[in-house]
């Protein structure tokens, strides 16, 4: 449903036709009740409107060359706004952005989180908030890693960012890199999205494995916006 019709509702009575072609009189079912027409919906009708058998007997005239007519007769009663819904606007062309962040110094890192520099992707500013010794559920055990919009006070108000996001730590030695990936509503009231466990601290510092190589990190963050939801 589009943005109209979702936020509309449509009270009608109505009737519906189909023409005998032998003797130019109609068939007519008439709803008696108005009907409510909205969003969730979209139509009513008549479930045995009238059986095969009389439709296509040819002596009966609805059905003749393979040719039928139909007509309609509507009666609105009242039609109001209902000032609620959503109008999603969803991106053809959907680009995905890739921003680096390379940290220096890992071992040193004492504050409780870290942002990487802004970037944009699909016309929306973006950041990767890095906490070093884990967050919520993480704390103690686990880096933590998140995609945060740069500025949701920015959003009009029932905006949403319909977004793919991949976060990766590059494995710097052997290739095999720690990567989530999933899809998000961005807003204003949730602005950010991503992992408290995203990988254990062991596993993080272990030696051989590349995640850390001469005290430097490598984050990867893949940004696709699809879509935008905005309150009508």
């Amino acid at each position: 449903a589009n943005a109209t019709q979702i936020s509309r509702e449509v009270y009608a009575v109505f009737r519906l036709f189909l023409l005998d072609q032998n003797k130019g009189n109609y068939l007519v079912l008439q709803e008696q009740n108005e009907r409510r027409f909205h969003g969730m919906k979209l139509d009513w009708g008549f479930d045995q409107f009238l059986s095969q058998k009389v439709f296509t007997e040819a002596s009966n005239g609805f059905l003749l060359d393979d040719t039928s007519v139909f007509g309609a007769e509507i009666f609105v009663c009242k039609e109001r706004s209902t000032c609620k819904g959503e109008y999603l606007s969803m991106l053809k062309d959907a680009v995905m952005y890739k921003h680096v962040w390379k940290i220096d110094n890992f071992s040193k890192l004492d504050a409780e989180f870290y942002d990487s520099k802004t970037f944009i992707s699909g016309d929306q500013k973006w950041k990767i908030q890095l906490y070093p010794k884990g967050k919520g559920n993480g704390i103690g055990t686990h880096l933590s890693l998140y995609l945060a919009l740069a500025d949701p006070k920015s959003l009009p108000p029932g905006s949403k960012i319909y977004a793919d996001i991949t976060l990766r730590i590059l494995d710097q030695v052997n290739a095999r890199h720690q990567f989530g990936k999933g899809n998000f509503w961005f807003s204003a009231s949730n602005p950010e999205w991503g992992w408290w466990r995203f990988i254990t601290l062991g596993f993080l510092s272990q030696a051989g494995m590349g995640f850390l190589s001469k005290d430097t990190c490598i984050v990867e963050a893949e940004v696709t916006v699809h879509g935008i939801s905005n309150a009508l």
